[in-house]
């Protein structure tokens, strides 16, 4: 896996946090095809945030297939791939939050899920880059819109 987070990480733009960082460190992942890292120290204000412990998780997770699925044969009358397996790659964040007051840690969750047709990683990647492009530049634009959207329930 290409994926390797340098620390600290430089958050986007969210009402309430001023100038975040995080500072990660490699931990153990919950499957052997993902690499986890912990938010060990908080940078910026970030008033209320904790960083990862036992109760409180603060991860960044990323996730390979499992095993990859291959493009099958076509059709020999349409020449046509009738079903196209699709490879699944996620990265995601855990962060205990408090659900009310004296209440444990629940976990949330954010991942982004990444389908890919067997054969385009080989064929197309610049179409992959492209989407990929588009997809992380819309998400750090509208950082601080997703946030107040998941304060809110208004989109």
């Amino acid at each position: 896996m290409a994926i390797s987070f340098n620390s600290p990480v430089t958050g986007a733009a969210q009402t309430g946090l001023t100038s975040p960082t995080y500072t990660i460190t490699a931990a153990v992942a919950p499957e052997p095809n993902q690499r986890q890292w912990a938010v060990t120290a908080l940078g910026g204000t970030q008033t209320g945030v904790a960083v990862h412990s036992g109760a409180n998780q603060f991860t960044l997770t990323a996730s390979q297939p499992k095993s990859y699925k291959v493009l099958g044969k076509a059709n020999p009358v349409t020449n046509v791939i009738a079903n196209v397996p699709m490879n699944v790659y996620k990265v995601g964040v855990r962060k205990g939050t408090l659900p009310l007051a004296g209440q444990p840690y629940a976990t949330a969750q954010a991942w982004v899920t990444m389908s890919v047709p067997a054969g385009s990683d080989t064929y197309d990647p610049p179409s992959l880059r492209a989407m990929l492009s588009l997809l992380f530049g819309a998400l750090t634009q509208q950082s601080a819109g997703v946030g107040d959207t998941l304060a809110s329930g208004l989109l």
